[in-house]
Protein backbone atom coordinates (compact mmCIF):
# COMPACT_ATOMS: atom_id res chain seq x y z
CA UNK A 1 0.00 0.00 0.00
CA UNK A 2 1.55 3.51 -1.01
CA UNK A 3 1.65 6.42 1.31
CA UNK A 4 -1.15 8.28 -0.43
CA UNK A 5 -3.41 4.99 -0.43
CA UNK A 6 -2.79 5.07 4.00
CA UNK A 7 -3.39 8.82 4.34
CA UNK A 8 -6.84 7.87 2.45
CA UNK A 9 -7.60 5.22 4.18
CA UNK A 10 -7.29 6.74 7.35
CA UNK A 11 -9.23 9.70 6.20
CA UNK A 12 -12.14 7.41 5.43
CA UNK A 13 -11.69 5.81 8.86
CA UNK A 14 -11.88 9.12 10.70
CA UNK A 15 -14.71 10.34 9.21
CA UNK A 16 -16.37 6.91 9.77
CA UNK A 17 -15.39 7.67 13.25
CA UNK A 18 -16.75 11.34 12.92
CA UNK A 19 -19.88 9.54 11.53
CA UNK A 20 -20.28 7.65 14.42
CA UNK A 21 -20.06 10.53 17.19
CA UNK A 22 -23.12 12.37 17.93
CA UNK A 23 -23.19 15.66 19.57
CA UNK A 24 -24.28 14.89 22.86
CA UNK A 25 -27.28 17.72 22.64
CA UNK A 26 -28.53 16.76 19.31
CA UNK A 27 -29.19 13.10 17.91
CA UNK A 28 -27.46 13.50 15.05
CA UNK A 29 -23.72 13.19 14.34
CA UNK A 30 -20.49 15.99 14.42
CA UNK A 31 -19.74 15.33 10.89
CA UNK A 32 -23.25 15.76 9.33
CA UNK A 33 -24.00 18.82 11.86
CA UNK A 34 -21.05 20.48 9.75
CA UNK A 35 -18.82 20.50 12.82
CA UNK A 36 -15.98 19.70 11.14
CA UNK A 37 -14.18 22.21 9.38
CA UNK A 38 -10.81 20.13 8.32
CA UNK A 39 -9.14 16.64 8.48
CA UNK A 40 -5.43 16.55 7.35
CA UNK A 41 -3.39 13.32 7.70
CA UNK A 42 0.64 14.16 6.87
CA UNK A 43 3.18 12.11 5.44
CA UNK A 44 3.69 10.56 9.09
CA UNK A 45 0.13 9.73 10.05
CA UNK A 46 -0.42 12.39 12.43
CA UNK A 47 -4.33 13.38 12.21
CA UNK A 48 -4.98 17.34 12.56
CA UNK A 49 -8.61 17.96 12.96
CA UNK A 50 -10.12 21.53 13.04
CA UNK A 51 -13.66 21.64 14.17
CA UNK A 52 -16.32 24.06 16.26
CA UNK A 53 -18.82 23.23 18.45
CA UNK A 54 -22.79 24.08 18.27
CA UNK A 55 -22.29 26.49 20.87
CA UNK A 56 -18.97 27.50 22.80
CA UNK A 57 -20.51 26.92 26.44
CA UNK A 58 -20.97 23.36 25.30
CA UNK A 59 -21.04 21.35 28.69
CA UNK A 60 -20.16 18.06 27.44
CA UNK A 61 -16.83 19.44 24.97
CA UNK A 62 -14.17 17.29 27.15
CA UNK A 63 -15.78 14.05 26.61
CA UNK A 64 -16.81 14.85 23.14
CA UNK A 65 -13.16 15.54 21.80
CA UNK A 66 -11.87 13.22 24.43
CA UNK A 67 -13.87 9.56 22.68
CA UNK A 68 -13.11 11.49 19.42
CA UNK A 69 -9.04 11.63 20.22
CA UNK A 70 -8.89 8.12 21.25
CA UNK A 71 -11.33 6.17 18.67
CA UNK A 72 -8.76 8.10 15.79
CA UNK A 73 -5.96 7.22 17.92
CA UNK A 74 -6.85 3.67 17.71
CA UNK A 75 -6.44 3.58 13.91
CA UNK A 76 -4.01 1.45 12.54
CA UNK A 77 -0.45 3.63 11.52
CA UNK A 78 -1.98 7.01 12.83
CA UNK A 79 0.84 8.12 15.59
CA UNK A 80 -0.68 11.51 17.29
CA UNK A 81 -4.14 13.00 17.07
CA UNK A 82 -4.02 16.97 17.20
CA UNK A 83 -7.91 18.39 17.76
CA UNK A 84 -7.98 22.10 17.57
CA UNK A 85 -11.28 23.90 18.52
CA UNK A 86 -12.62 26.90 16.42
CA UNK A 87 -15.27 29.55 16.52
CA UNK A 88 -14.66 31.49 13.68
CA UNK A 89 -16.63 31.13 11.34
CA UNK A 90 -19.32 30.06 14.20
CA UNK A 91 -21.47 27.08 13.30
CA UNK A 92 -24.74 27.97 11.95
CA UNK A 93 -27.30 25.32 10.38
CA UNK A 94 -26.63 26.39 7.31
CA UNK A 95 -23.24 23.93 7.43
CA UNK A 96 -25.57 20.83 8.36
CA UNK A 97 -25.87 17.94 5.25
CA UNK A 98 -29.13 17.52 3.85
CA UNK A 99 -29.51 14.51 6.02
CA UNK A 100 -29.02 16.09 9.06
CA UNK A 101 -30.92 18.90 8.28
CA UNK A 102 -33.90 16.28 7.18
CA UNK A 103 -33.57 14.29 10.59
CA UNK A 104 -33.61 17.29 12.54
CA UNK A 105 -36.67 19.00 10.19
CA UNK A 106 -35.24 21.96 8.54
CA UNK A 107 -36.19 19.79 5.22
Amino acid sequence: MTENDKKYNIEKQVIHILKNTYDPEIPVNVYDLGLIYEIEVDKEFNVKIIMTLTAPNCPMVDELIGGIYESILGIQDVKAVDINLTFDPPWTTDMMSDEAKLELGYL
